[in-house]
């Protein structure tokens, strides 16, 4: 897979890290597992990575969604693409040390991320099974544009702002206090790397999903759109964090 040769001990770590990718959020999937194969060792600080050809054969993507995720990872500091001879795509030395979010356990995140799922695709169904009013159908579409241009200094508060605005169109009023608890739990998480434009404008395309299968009425599409856009953050998450 790579230009040296694997240790004998990360044979079944590197089958693990290079395998098809689930369908749905390619590209941050693509993303956290490059990053657990920088987290575990299996290409270590100054080594390169597969060629992308490689790697999308393994993950089953294209190569543009493998060179997309090498380049959200350049942007961040993780890789360094070196052109020529003797060029490839290599892991920074050293490493970036991103913000400290404290000791972060497994356990602690299954159980965070968990709540969100129950939490944010049941908002998202129980909204579109409402006959909302004109005010609010205007407030969801302006809160999902809002977040559409905004940059990395932005996005975060953009984007929190419209799955309130999601947990309110609910109509359950306690709902939005939960939601709220556990969204400030998941961006002291988020916040320990940095937002990846393309991330940001994949999301986009996913509230936009979410968003119109509320204002249409259709409860399961919006769960199932939320539900998608919730696994890719995880997978961000996870894939820094675990």
């Amino acid at each position: 897979m790579s230009d040296h040769a694997p240790d004998g001990d990360l044979v079944e770590v590197r089958r693990a890290v290079y395998r098809p990718l689930r369908r749905g959020n390619a590209l941050e999937d693509a993303v956290s597992r490059l990053v657990q194969t920088i987290r575990l060792g299996v290409v270590a600080p100054g080594e390169s990575l597969p060629p992308e050809r490689e790697l999308a054969a393994s993950f089953g993507v294209s190569r543009d969604t493998v060179r997309d995720a090498i380049r959200e990872l350049a942007d961040t500091g993780y890789l360094v693409p070196k052109r020529g001879r003797y060029g490839g795509t290599f892991v920074a030395d050293p490493l970036p040390h991103p913000s400290d979010a404290g000791a972060v356990t497994p356990a602690e995140i299954d159980d965070v991320l968990g709540l969100r799922r129950v939490l944010e695709t049941g908002a998202a169904r129980a909204a579109a099974g409402r006959s909302l009013d004109a005010g609010v159908r205007a407030d969801l579409w302006a809160r999902h544009e809002a977040a559409l241009p905004a940059g990395p200094d932005e996005y975060r508060r953009l984007d929190t702002l419209l799955h309130l605005a999601i947990a309110e169109a609910a109509g359950i009023p306690s709902l939005v206090a939960l939601v709220a608890e556990n969204r400030a739990s998941v961006n002291v998480w988020l916040d320990t790397f940095p937002l990846m434009p393309r991330n940001i404008q994949h999301s986009g395309e996913q509230h936009e999903r979410i968003v119109s299968a509320i204002l249409a009425g259709r409860p399961d599409a919006a769960e199932a759109a939320m539900n998608d856009h919730l696994a890719g953050s995880e997978a961000l998450l996870r894939g820094f964090l675990v």
